[in-house]
């Protein structure tokens, strides 16, 4: 009788009986793994280097690592990309407006336990105050050449008339171009050109409509002048019917670069800003202009006014 061969159980060859004792995967063909080969009347055990280059997949048949890493990265992503999305999409508030939006999120919750459907008005109001109160990045061309727009809103107007008094620019007309901002616009204010700040002078006054024209020498006001390479130009900021406080953080004799923040206005309001000769506008009346982005008017250029067609 021929001796049953080392590594059989007695129900067939030692193949079939090495395939029993290792059922559901192939160790040999994973990397890394112990391996077994037959030389001979019995097995060696040995570790197969895991970077030694093996045809066809990289990983274990059974083995669902690989397809589960790729799910959960396919999540993380996914995650990540919906955040970023999110977080984008929400502009920051300006520390100026965290008191007001909590005094309209409270008073919401008053008028919520007098009367519920209220809580829900109040909380429209606290939501209409947060994004009056954003404060968003903006991309401003740096250009020593170009004036860019100092608030968000429409064009309200573009002619030649004298500077305010308090200014100190003298006499001769300079071409003033008005941006007026409704409540809900974004009212952080930001500077039209690189320089320096020569002055800032604030004047009491009423609060009519900043949109009419005499609100440029009737309304409260407060006005910056910056010595620019073209010489200096004025920035006023005139409170409207609504606002009651305009705030500015700049000081005199400090640098300030074109789109850098320097003040805001409560609850809508309007910027005028004077120009010296040689400034040409690069606007219309009644377009819309964002703040630190759009080019109002423009120096040291060959071209006239821009033609403008409404449609």
């Amino acid at each position: 009788m021929e001796p049953t061969a080392r590594g059989d159980t007695g129900g067939g060859t030692s193949e079939a009986g090495a395939r029993k004792r290792r059922p559901g995967r192939d160790h040999a063909a994973c990397p890394g793994k112990l391996s077994r080969e037959r030389q001979g009347p019995s097995f060696l055990l040995f570790r197969t280097p895991a970077s030694e280059p093996r045809p066809g997949p990289q990983h274990c048949p059974g083995d669902g690592f690989s397809l589960t890493s790729k799910k959960r990265q396919r999540k993380e992503t996914g995650s990540m990309s919906l955040f970023n999305t999110v977080r984008k999409t929400i502009v920051p508030v300006h520390k100026e407006g965290y008191p007001f939006v909590a005094a309209f999120f409270v008073a919401s919750l008053i008028l919520g336990w007098i009367f519920k459907p209220l809580f829900w008005i109040g909380m429209i109001f606290t939501l209409w105050c947060a994004y009056f109160f954003r404060d968003p990045e903006r991309v401003t061309p740096q250009d020593d050449d170009l004036v860019i727009s100092p608030a968000d809103g429409k064009v309200s107007a573009i002619q030649m008339v004298t500077p305010p008094a308090e200014l100190d620019l003298g006499s001769e007309p300079m071409l003033r171009i008005s941006v007026f901002m409704n409540v809900f616009n974004c009212h952080v204010n930001r500077a039209p050109m690189r320089g320096r700040i020569v002055s800032i002078n604030y004047r009491s006054g009423s609060f009519v409509n900043a949109e009419l024209d005499k609100a440029s020498e009737d309304n409260e006001r407060n006005g910056l002048v910056i010595e620019t390479r073209h010489g200096q130009i004025g920035v006023v900021q005139i409170a409207g019917l609504v606002a009651r406080r305009i705030l500015c953080w700049a000081n005199p004799n400090e640098p300030v670069d074109a789109g850098e923040r320097f003040g805001l206005i409560r609850f809508g309001s309007r910027l005028d800003v004077f120009l010296p000769a040689g400034a040409a506008p690069r606007v219309s009346l009644g377009q819309v202009a964002i703040a630190g982005e759009t080019v109002i008017a423009e120096f040291a250029s060959t071209k006239g006014p821009i033609i403008s067609r409404r449609s």
